[in-house]
């Protein structure tokens, strides 16, 4: 850990303290924000990188409160903005850790950190998608993330997390670049989670594939 401090200091970043304030941050945005309807599998923008974003200012936080206000409508712990239709390099989070530790905040273009091999320990927990609604499958992802990238603001900033926020950060962080979960499955287990979404019923409002 000292070690990984020491390279954070030396790119400028340091990791963000997400835990505090959780339930007053989380809100506030999300009572500025509007709850818009979540993107499924087979909508473009969900299978394409998406674009960094560039400025930084009014149009970007307004964007970050609907994200929270979507994400709580929706009940999800995490949510990318391709997931409500805008190709933006945006993700919000309000998810907690294996502990039980509530963890808050934004991350824009994001990148994930490679992890050393003696970081790589795999968790095969059940792994759902706002995007793939109704549908699990098991999928093995480490139970440790480092996700570096910048905040509201456009100032440098580093997440870490573990366990099942790991999860949410890989998760969404591929969400991005064009990847959802199922497409790291094998073939068998997408179809089942496919089947599985199709004799499902979303509890929220998603925009139809037309």
């Amino acid at each position: 850990m000292a070690q990984q401090q020491q390279v954070d200091e030396q790119v400028g970043t340091e990791f963000v303290v997400d835990t505090e304030d959780c339930e007053a941050r989380e809100l506030a945005h999300r009572e500025r924000g509007t709850a818009r309807p979540i993107t499924v599998v087979g909508n473009p923008v969900l299978h394409r990188e998406c674009r960094d974003v560039t400025e930084f200012g009014d149009e970007l936080a307004s964007l970050i409160d609907d994200m929270f206000a979507s994400q709580k409508a929706a009940e999800g712990v995490g949510l990318a903005a391709n997931q409500i239709g805008v190709d933006l390099k945006v993700f919000v989070y309000d998810c907690p850790d294996d502990d039980g530790v509530r963890h808050t905040g934004v991350v824009v273009n994001p990148v994930l950190d490679e992890l050393p091999a003696e970081r790589r320990v795999l968790d095969d927990s059940n792994e759902g998608c706002l995007s793939v609604p109704t549908a699990y499958a098991e999928l093995a992802r480490p139970d440790y993330a480092v996700v570096r990238g910048q905040d509201a603001q456009g100032k440098p900033i580093a997440v870490e997390g573990t366990g099942y926020f790991a999860r949410c950060l890989q998760h969404e962080t591929d969400h991005l670049y064009g990847r959802l979960y199922i497409d790291r499955l094998s073939k068998r287990e997408r179809k089942a989670a496919l089947k599985q979404m199709e004799e499902g019923t979303p509890r929220y409002e998603t925009v139809p594939n037309d």
